[in-house]
Formats: C-alpha cells, structure tokens, sequence
C-alpha cells in the first residue's frame, strides 16, 4: 500500500491520562517514583491530552451511533466535564453534530451527538480485469453512490482514464467533486514496490506494472490516492461487514481468475515486511511444467488453480468447447453439477488444489476461520469439497465459509480502510 496505513484514532491510545474520574489533568508521579530529569518521564502536553480524548470519543460516537455526554462518560470512562469540553471542540471543528434529544425515560432528556457525514468523503475503486466497480460513502459510513461498468480500454492510459471516468460519475451522483474527497482507495492486484515505484506481482492484470499506471493515478487523485491489494481489501471488508466480525484471526481465499488471500491477526490485517502476506498465488504448488512462464508472471498455483488453469485441466480431460460459448471455468463447475465425469474430475482436481495451499496456511497461521471469495471459491458445493480434502489433509480443521459480500467486496473493504485513514488525517489536526 503506497500510503502509510496509521492506527485508527483512539486504537493503542490510552483512554485518558487523568488521576481520576473527575479530574482533567495528568496524574502524578506514584510515591517514590523519582521526579524530574533523572527519571527519563516528562509530562504529556495538556494539548495532546484533549486530542486523545477527542479522538477517543469520535470513536465511540462512531462504532455506537448518536450518544449523550452521559453515554459518552460512561462508556469512555472520561470525566463528565472532560467530555463536554471534548465534544465542544470537536463540533467546533465540523466532526460532530447535534441529532436531536433522547426522550421517554426518566429525568431531563439528554441531547444526541453523532458523526457529521459531510466531514468528509470516501471514495472506493476496485480494478478487475474485466469490470471497474467504485462507491462513494461519507464520513457517517453511508454509502452515497455506488456503479459498476466493464472494462473496455485496449492499453493502459484508456484503462486510467476510464477509471477516472467512473470517479467522476460516482461523485456527481454523491453531490461532491473529486476534491471534496478526504481519502481515494483504490484496489488494485498486486503491492507497492517502493525500489521501483510501481505495482509489483500484477498477474494478469496488462501493462498495470508499468510506471505510468501510478502516474495516471497520482496525477488524477493526488495526496488523497492509497493503494490497497485488492484481495487485502476484501479481507478487510470481511472483517468489517462479513463473517470475520466477530473473529480476530481468519484467512480471505480468493479464487477466481487470480489467486490470493488476506490473513488478519489479532484482528488487524496483516501485510508482511515486504507486503507480500497472503500472495499465495506463487506457492509451488501445481504443475510448473505445464506453463513455466506462466507460473512464473503469475505464480504455480494460480497458474494451475485460476480460472485459466481450470479451463486448460478440462481441455486434457477431453471437455469440448460447445458451438455458442468457449469453455470457461464456469462452464466446468456447471457441467460437473449435472453430472459429467470429467468436469467433476477437475472441480475435484481444484478443491484439492486450494485446499493444499490453505492447509500450509492452517500449519503457519493457524486461523480459526477460512472464508472463499471470488467466482470460483463461491461456486455452489466449492467450499465443502474443499473442507474434505482439508480434513483429509491438515492437522487441524477450522471453518470454512462462503463470503456473502458479492462482487463489491473490494470497494466495501476499500471504503473501511479509507474511512480509517480519512479519520486519522481529520483528527491529527486536533491539537
């Protein structure tokens, strides 16, 4: 990812540096504790104090929805006065505003706050290989505009400009312009390569290597452009929307034309030095000979194991294109579901396949859940031939699920980690 993805606001911060409930200011050094240069410590800034506490309670107006300065107390276990103080500063800065007043209980009624949604915008865009999809969401996490269209560019400035095409669209729909985005996500195959300053492990995405694919991008979008692998973005769409709400350690398997997957840890996506976690396209399983310079752009198993290495198995398994379609790996998955000896053979040929690569991820990472994404991987009956093969295979069997996010799980997993970012570069400034 080009930008530097920083913790969102309140994540690994100290809930408030305060010696008690109803105090405001740091605490004091415990008895006996050496004061002074001598002990290496110096007091945090009264500054700093009040933008953890307003990040902190953007946070929780964030993940509960409208809250009272009761609520916010409560749950935060800031100081009644310290909140008040904190949600001052942050209305005045057009982060929050008034939603109205809870009414119906007991005592006076308390005045709601909640996040302004035209504090900033986010825009999403996923590339494929045959279709452009993109949304755009505010602040308040409300989706405004959302499109998809097929990829019709021939070389690589077409497939940039139509891209920047679809931006434009998706943010006339939204009522904004393209400089009214806080942070643009766009999901692309491969990693940043900072050596080189390109997009590095692009499989069979054409010319998206080459240096003028980010330049196209940078100049459109400017200091608002991150770049996130796509399939990372599905996992993080996953962990925000889908079955990995609720679990802290799970692997992403995307299956489809390309190969990849997205392991988060302890509930964070996790990337690798080089960020080249989860490129398990270039595991050395498959048959290398088949195509070696195939296996080599695009890696063994996914030359083996993607869409295009389906169709190849079916072709030396003797299945004929029919006279109005050329054989396709959809194709293959249906005519094994009516019955046909030889498609079955290569449907089982590819949950055998995958399973191989998801059990040397099960003897690594050890996930307490494995969701299947992609074409292929959400394919009817997909999932549980692959978790008899795995529990055939590997030392221990976690569950294995279907994404139910559809085709805009990249864009959704783009819009998550932009909204993070878009706080991030928002509340920095609240000093």
């Amino acid at each position: 990812m080009i930008a530097t993805n920083d913790p969102a606001p309140g994540e690994g911060a100290l809930a408030e540096l305060t010696a008690g409930p109803a105090s405001g200011v740091p605490a004091g050094p415990s008895p006996g504790t050496p004061a002074g240069p001598s002990s290496g410590l110096s007091a945090a800034r009264p500054q700093l104090i009040r933008a953890l506490n307003e990040q902190l309670l953007l946070e929780h107006i964030r993940a509960s929805g409208p809250c009272s300065r009761a609520d916010l107390a409560r749950i935060s276990g800031l100081s009644k006065p310290t909140v008040s103080l904190a949600l001052a500063n942050i209305e005045r800065a057009g982060l929050v505003r008034l939603a109205g007043q809870r009414t119906g209980v007991p005592g006076r009624s308390a005045l709601l706050y909640e996040i302004r949604p035209e504090a900033g915008f986010v825009l999403g865009l996923d590339i494929g290989l045959k279709y452009l999809r993109g949304a755009v969401a505010d602040l308040a996490g409300a989706v405004r505009a959302r499109m998809s269209r097929p990829v019709t560019a021939a070389g690589l400035a077409d497939r940039v400009a139509e891209l920047v095409l679809l931006a434009d669209d998706l943010c006339a729909a939204a009522g904004i312009t393209r400089q009214d985005v806080t942070k643009t996500v766009v999901g692309s195959p491969g990693i940043y390569d900072p050596q080189r300053n390109v997009m590095a492990l692009t499989g069979g995405l054409p010319e998206w290597d080459r240096p003028e694919a980010l330049a196209g991008l940078r100049e459109a979008f400017g200091a608002a452009l991150a770049i996130e692998n796509d399939v990372d973005a599905a996992a993080l769409a996953e962990r925000a929307h889908g079955h990995g709400r609720d679990v802290d350690d799970f692997a992403f398997v995307h299956v489809g034309t390309g190969i990849g997957m997205g392991v988060v840890l302890g509930g964070r996506l996790h990337r690798g030095v080089h960020g080249v976690a989860g490129e398990i396209a270039f595991m050395p399983i498959g048959d290398w000979d088949a195509d070696p310079e195939e296996a080599r752009r695009r890696g063994a198993l996914e030359s083996a194991a993607g869409a295009d290495g389906v169709v190849r198995a079916a072709r030396r398994a003797g299945m004929p294109a029919s006279q109005s379609a050329p054989l396709s790996a959809q194709a293959v998955f249906e005519a094994a579901a009516r019955g046909d000896a030889n498609a079955a053979a290569v449907v089982a040929r590819e949950a055998r396949l995958v399973a191989s690569a998801i059990c040397c991820v099960i003897t690594v990472v050890d996930p307490s859940l494995v969701v299947l994404g992609g074409g292929i991987g959400r394919a009817p009956g997909f999932a549980l031939a692959v978790t008899e093969e795995l529990r055939a295979m590997a030392p221990v069997l976690p569950e294995v699920r279907v994404s139910a996010l559809g085709t805009d799980v990249v864009v959704d997993g783009c819009l998550a980690e932009g909204a993070s970012l878009a706080w991030g570069q928002l509340t920095s400034g609240l000093q």
